[in-house]
């Protein structure tokens, strides 16, 4: 809708994504914003903001249902939710990859248990609980949206299903081995802060990045 605000936080990416961003004003409500470190970036926007909700995207993810965003809010409203998320669905690529994602789908059904998490591909916060709980913590250098997911009350957490896509550039920088052992290594971390204040080399493997809120 031309009357939603879009922000997107560049940090310096060389790709020509200002450009781009600002190529669709006529449609859009789109600005770009200084942006940084994911937790950086996604912070920037999320102060920018005056909505009573907040959707965080990352730059590489397609929306796989037109009717998702509408459904987050309508059941966030109804059920007064604080973070609502989607599965994550791989369209390009081998079956592997999509085995992945499909995996990490359905450890986040199971997280349900116990700490559910959300991932950064799709975040819908409901905006004064996001900045009750401090945003994203800047100083953390990996997973810093499950570790922000984390901290919401499972009552106040759903999964959406309609899921996005994304791509499989990750799977290519790292393998799919140290992506699924640092995936299964974070959820047995979860309690050590420690842990994501290391960036596990997982930037260096990536050389424009662009989050979006």
């Amino acid at each position: 809708m031309s009357s939603t605000r879009v922000l997107v936080a560049d940090a310096n990416s060389t790709d020509g994504t200002p450009e781009i961003v600002m190529s669709f004003r006529d449609r859009l409500n789109v600005s770009v914003i200084r942006g940084g470190m994911p937790s950086v970036g996604r912070n920037l926007g999320a102060a920018q903001a005056d909505t009573p909700y907040v959707l965080f995207l990352d730059a590489d993810i397609e929306l796989a249902d037109r009717s998702l965003v509408r459904r987050c809010v309508e059941k966030a409203q109804a059920k007064q939710l604080q973070c609502v998320t989607t599965n994550i669905l791989c369209n390009e690529g081998s079956w592997l990859d999509k085995a992945v994602y499909a995996g990490n789908d359905f450890f986040q059904y199971l997280s349900y248990l116990h700490r559910p998490f959300a991932t950064g591909m799709f975040m819908f916060f409901d905006r004064k609980k996001f900045w009750e709980l401090g945003g994203f913590h800047e100083q953390i250098l990996f997973a810093e949206d499950y570790r922000l997911s984390q901290q919401v009350e499972r009552k106040r957490f759903t999964i959406v299903r309609g899921g996005v896509y994304t791509t499989n550039r990750r799977f290519k920088k790292m393998g799919h081995l140290r992506v699924g052992w640092l995936f299964l290594w974070t959820m047995m971390n979860f309690w050590n802060e420690k842990f994501f204040l290391r960036d596990h080399k997982y930037w260096a493997t990536e050389p424009d990045s662009v989050p979006r809120a």
